[in-house]
C-alpha cells in the first residue's frame, strides 16, 4: 500500500456581520470571514491538505475564486467534491489532523460537532479526524482579530 501526505493553509480576513463557519458548523461570531465561498477556512485547508497528498493542484484551481459557480458556495460541497475526486482516482483518506488560529470566539464547545460534520462527509470516524484550535496571545493578525488561518495534514493511501 502506497501512503502519502499533504499539508493546507487557508487564511481570510475577518469582518463584522459576517458568518463564521469552521468545519462545517456556523459559529456564533460577531465576525466572519471575507470570501467568494462561504469562507471555512478548516475545510479549505483540509481539502488542500487531500489534494496535495494526491499529487493534484489546489484548492483554487478546482474551485477558483472567481468563477460565479462557487459564489457563496456551502465549502462542506467543495469537501465532499474533494473526496469524490480522490476517490475516482483511486485514494483512500486514513485521517486529517488540523488547527484553526483565532483569537475570538473560543472553539472548544464546537470541536466536536465540527468533527462529526468533517466525519460524515468523508465518510471517515470522529476519530480520524482532529480539529484543534488555538490563540496567537494576541499576535500577529490572528491575535488582532483581524484574521483567521487554519492548518491540515491529511494521510491517504492508494487503494
Amino acid at each position: 500500500m502506497k501512503i502519502r501526505t499533504g499539508i493546507g493553509i487557508d487564511v481570510h480576513r475577518l469582518e463584522t456581520g459576517l458568518p463564521l463557519w469552521l468545519g462545517g458548523v456556523k459559529i456564533p461570531s460577531d465576525k466572519g470571514c471575507v470570501a467568494h465561498s462561504d469562507g471555512d477556512v478548516l475545510i479549505h485547508a483540509i481539502c488542500d491538505a487531500l489534494l496535495g497528498a494526491a499529487g493534484m493542484r489546489d484548492i483554487g484551481y478546482f474551485f477558483p475564486d472567481n468563477s460565479p459557480a462557487y459564489k457563496g458556495i456551502d465549502s462542506k460541497i467543495l469537501l465532499k467534491k474533494t473526496m469524490d475526486t480522490l476517490s475516482s482516482n483511486g485514494f483512500a483518506v486514513s485521517n486529517v489532523d488540523s488547527v484553526i488560529c483565532l483569537q475570538q470566539p473560543k472553539l472548544k464547545d464546537y470541536i466536536i460537532d465540527m468533527r462529526e460534520c468533517l466525519a460524515e462527509i468523508m465518510e471517515l470516524g470522529v476519530d480520524d479526524i482532529a480539529v484543534k484550535a488555538t490563540t496567537t496571545e494576541q499576535l500577529g493578525f490572528e491575535g488582532r482579530e483581524e484574521g483567521i488561518s487554519a492548518y491540515a495534514t491529511a494521510l491517504i493511501y492508494k487503494l
